[in-house]
């Protein structure tokens, strides 16, 4: 299992679901609840993206295969997507629209489904995070060791983004309205960068 796969999977995973960003989104939400609700929130939202995510690993190839989708095809319109993602970070557009799903989502839905929705989906396994997962599998071109590679660092994203939520009250008090701007603009570069690279790739194999 190639160990470039493995960082490039965590590195890409970490940056659309960007754990940091969910801190102050997860105390938004989890607002007057005890502090063994909270941790129920966390747990079961981190279980549900996990699968989410899963789902879209192992059976994402597929739904593009019965639509008619090429890998090459789908690897310039992920790129793209997660491109506009890291322009939307990079010019302070990501959190402002985490927030709104937010507080759109909690006037609806009673505060036990808070977890399922929005915090699971389309916070932590939403558009970017999902693409990035179905471009990952792409790339593993069904070996099965390296899916589970995949999966594996799913697991860990996830793990970090539950720690990440239970520590929001810490987290968000020590970086600070400038750190988390500096923070998520940073992340945007590195997701831009990324996706460039999703859409290089893309365009090789067509070219080949």
């Amino acid at each position: 299992m190639p160990l470039d796969y493995l960082k490039t999977a965590l590195v890409t995973l970490l940056v659309t679901l960007d754990p940091a960003g969910l801190a102050p989104v997860f105390l938004g939400l989890t607002l007057g609840m005890s502090g063994a609700q909270k941790r129920e929130v966390a747990l079961r939202a981190s279980v549900i993206a996990f699968a989410i995510l899963g789902v879209f690993a192992f059976g994402g190839r597929f739904v593009m295969d019965a639509l008619g989708i090429s890998m090459p095809a789908f690897r310039i319109a992920g790129g793209l997507l997660l491109f506009y993602i890291a322009f939307d970070m990079i010019f302070e557009l990501h959190g402002e629209r985490k927030a709104e799903l937010a507080s759109t989502a909690v006037s609806i839905d009673h505060v036990r489904n808070v977890a399922a929705f929005p915090l699971a989906i389309p916070l932590m396994a939403g558009p970017g995070s999902i693409t990035a997962t179905m471009l990952l599998a792409g790339r593993a071109n069904g070996q099965y060791s390296e899916l589970a590679g995949l999966m594996a660092i799913i697991a860990v994203t996830m793990a970090i983004a539950y720690l990440t939520l239970l520590l929001a009250n810490r987290v968000s008090g020590l970086l600070g309205a400038t750190g988390k701007i500096v923070l998520t603009r940073m992340l945007g570069v590195v997701l831009a960068a990324l996706a460039v690279q999703f859409v290089v790739d893309g365009v090789k194999t067509v070219a080949g």
